[in-house]
């Protein structure tokens, strides 16, 4: 791909709807914007224009049957690209919306295959976060949008993670400070008979069942069965990874902590650099200098939050391996480990 100068804004109220403008712009060029959003920074593109939808698995270097997630800042737009609207639609949007929610529903001919990946479905979501709205809205009103890092990588969390992936490789890095959420949104589809949580997320399981009723989860996120083909984003492919090898290790506090330190004299021995990740209550079980700290276990979005910029700290650090902690917490934990077992390839030790 020809390197491109990348321009990084940082939005100010004071000049914020002139960069907004300029990223509509671009947008409506068939261009492609990097903008936050409260769960990660997305990679936009005009989500009805196929060549548009094609830069961002270039960019990106995604595969093409990995189906984009279209971003709209109004509900009216919604009946604009699917065939109906399904009424579990309506009272989901009416309970989440705007917010980390992506719903999956018959496309009508306005959407092109190359944003759904093939599919006869779109995924659509409405984030909730006042820069993308309006960038949305100044782009024309659909934004197809992938997170905004190089494939398989961590999600970028802050406008410095697109860079460092993206710089040189697109038009224009919309800098609104740190994300809220740090998790990719929950994705439920709603082409079929039941409803059925492809992606978990900040949005729970229970939260949907009660407000449509029965919500299954999808066999393939239990299965990991490699030859399913993705309706959704990540359902396929190995996603959110460092480059070093990570291996999580689940049980009592006491025996993780005995296990982790056990791999990493293991490392040491060989002359290598592990790095352990863990919470701030367990910090004082592991050594000094290799830890990183992601979040309390009070409180569970400093987990999610501060997850993908440690996986990239650990790569900046050039760690051998990654031995980590589970955090199954009462209600993120679905998504948190769900994002874990991913970048570290399903490898679990149980003691």
């Amino acid at each position: 791909m020809q390197a491109m100068e990348t321009k990084i804004v940082r939005i100010k109220e004071d000049h914020e709807e002139k960069w907004i403008e300029e990223a509509g712009q671009i947008l409506k060029n068939g261009g492609l914007v990097a903008f936050p959003t409260e769960t990660v920074y997305g990679l936009g593109a005009n989500a009805l224009d196929e060549e548009a939808a094609a830069k961002i698995y270039s960019a990106k270097g995604r595969p093409s049957d990995n189906p984009l997630i279209v971003h709209i800042a109004d509900f009216s737009d919604l009946e604009k690209i699917v065939e109906e609207v399904p009424e579990e639609a309506k009272k989901l949007a009416d309970a989440f919306w705007p917010g980390p929610l992506t719903m999956i529903m018959r496309k009508n001919e306005k959407v092109p295959y190359g944003t759904t990946g093939g599919l006869e479905t779109v995924a659509v979501r409405m984030p909730n976060h006042d820069i993308a709205l309006k960038m949305i809205r100044a782009g024309g009103g659909f934004i197809a949008a992938p997170s905004a890092n190089t494939s398989g990588r961590p999600s970028p969390t802050m406008a410095s993670h697109v860079a460092e992936d993206m710089n040189g490789k697109i038009d224009m890095i919309l800098d609104g400070g740190s994300v809220g959420i740090g998790l990719e949104s929950t994705i439920i589809d709603l082409s079929e008979e039941i409803p059925t949580i492809l992606r978990p997320g900040f949005i729970t399981q229970q939260m949907l069942a009660d407000v449509i009723g029965r919500v299954e989860i999808d066999a393939a996120l239990i299965d990991n069965n490699s030859k399913v083909h993705p309706k959704a984003p990540g359902m396929k492919y190995r996603h959110y990874a460092p480059k070093a090898n990570m291996i999580l290790i689940r049980g009592e506090k006491e025996k993780v902590a005995q296990k982790i330190k056990q791999l990493v004299e293991e490392e040491l021995k060989e002359g290598r650099k592990p790095g352990i990740l863990c919470a701030e209550e367990t910090a004082h079980l592991y050594p000094e200098g290799m830890i990183k700290k992601i979040g309390t276990l009070r409180e569970e979005l400093t987990i999610s939050r501060h997850l993908y910029g440690a996986l990239r700290e650990f790569d900046e650090e050039k760690v051998s391996s990654i031995f980590s902690e589970t955090f199954e917490t009462p209600v993120l934990g679905t998504a948190i480990m769900n994002r874990l077992m991913k970048a570290a390839g399903h490898q679990l030790i149980e003691v």
